[in-house]
């Protein structure tokens, strides 16, 4: 009798005490968890950050950052460098039907701000290399869809005066099929579309397709900025040419395509309805300002009242350059032949890079 209660007992203690493991293993995973963020966090070099907190989802087989932010380490401003208030990581349930364990990402109001005081001071490639290497690994497993919601990215220049602040507001991006999950017989299986809101009221746009598995992506992308209202530069343009507008459009459009290392692309911006002087300016401001606008007057198109050119972008990652006489060949040919019209062109594929790229 006394050996079958022993047994009743042990076949009722044994799950007990299982349960209660995994429940106080429940308990501390957050904070293990958010130990070793933080430790990867702090070991970066040149930069400090932390995570607030850290949720832990196991019915998902997902966990949620809270507040992460880095900052270089010996940073003039109080500018967080990266500002991630939620970043949700999780399985993604579909791919594993596939044969594949992969993560999909959303993040939600992601802010990057560029400081250039903060950033420019000994920065090279491995300090971009540690820290992108570094959150990379705060993800277990390979990332196949990267969804941003409501992010920012912004370039600032605090010491320029006024200060300078380019940015892209209401960031929405999706990447997917990153890992090659579906699709695995295209040449290029990954997509990008971002939609954003630029300094000025400018509508951007991305869309493209990727192959980012290869040590140097393959990639097809376009990108455009349309109508941004030209006089919200004023403060970069001041502070680098001396010239503000009262008045304009910007545009910006480009297309890019890499095969093999070998990149070929243009970049095309476009001022529209740009007036450039203003009564408030002081004679010499006045006087730099009109002799600018004569240049511009003289290589503007007159009819469609736009100033363009085509900047061309070729050749071996390690040596893209801009090519000077295409640039000011196609400033003359806006001029004087025909405007450009305010729309990508459609003419670099994919298939011009891999062309280039048998060639080297």
């Amino acid at each position: 009798m006394n050996k079958r209660k022993i047994f009743k007992k042990k076949r009722y203690i044994i799950p007990f005490l299982l349960v209660v493991t995994v429940l106080i293993l429940r308990l501390m995973l957050p904070f293990i968890v958010k130990n070793h963020v933080n430790k990867v966090l702090a070991d970066i070099p040149g930069y400090y950050g932390q995570v607030e907190d850290i949720d832990i989802s196991l019915v998902r087989g997902a966990y949620v950052i809270d507040n992460l932010y880095l900052n270089k380490g010996n940073a003039s401003s109080q500018v967080p460098f990266l500002n991630f208030p939620k970043t949700d990581i999780s399985i993604e349930w579909k791919s594993l039907f596939k044969g594949k364990i992969v993560s999909e990402i959303v993040m939600t109001s992601p802010e990057v701000i560029y400081v250039f005081e903060d950033q420019s001071e000994k920065e090279n490639t491995s300090d971009i290399d540690d820290w992108s290497k570094a959150l990379t690994d705060l993800v277990p497993i390979d990332i196949n869809n990267l969804e941003i919601r409501d992010g920012k990215f912004a370039f600032v220049e605090v010491t320029a005066d006024p200060t300078i602040d380019l940015h892209l507001d209401k960031v929405q991006l999706s990447m997917s099929n990153l890992r090659n999950v579906v699709e695995k017989s295209v040449k290029l299986p990954s997509t990008i579309h971002a939609t954003a809101i630029s300094v000025g009221e400018g509508n951007f746009k991305l869309d493209g397709k990727m192959n980012i598995i290869k040590k140097i992506p393959d990639m097809d992308i376009s990108f455009s900025l349309e109508n941004a209202n030209v006089s919200a530069l004023n403060d970069f343009t001041n502070h680098y040419a001396g010239i503000d507008f009262k008045k304009g459009n910007f545009n910006v459009f480009s297309e890019v395509a890499i095969a093999d290392g070998y990149l070929k692309g243009y970049v095309k911006p476009i001022l529209k309805d740009a007036v450039l002087i203003g009564k408030e300016d002081g004679f010499l401001e006045t006087l730099w300002e009109g002799f600018v606008g004569f240049f511009k007057f003289v290589l503007k198109n007159q009819k469609e009242n736009t100033l363009a050119t085509k900047v061309p972008i070729s050749g071996d990652l390690n040596t893209v350059d801009s090519k000077v006489w295409p640039t000011i060949t196609n400033i003359f040919k806006n001029a004087w032949v025909e405007a450009f019209k305010n729309v990508i062109d459609n003419d670099i594929d994919f298939k011009d890079a891999e062309k280039e790229a048998v060639k080297e």
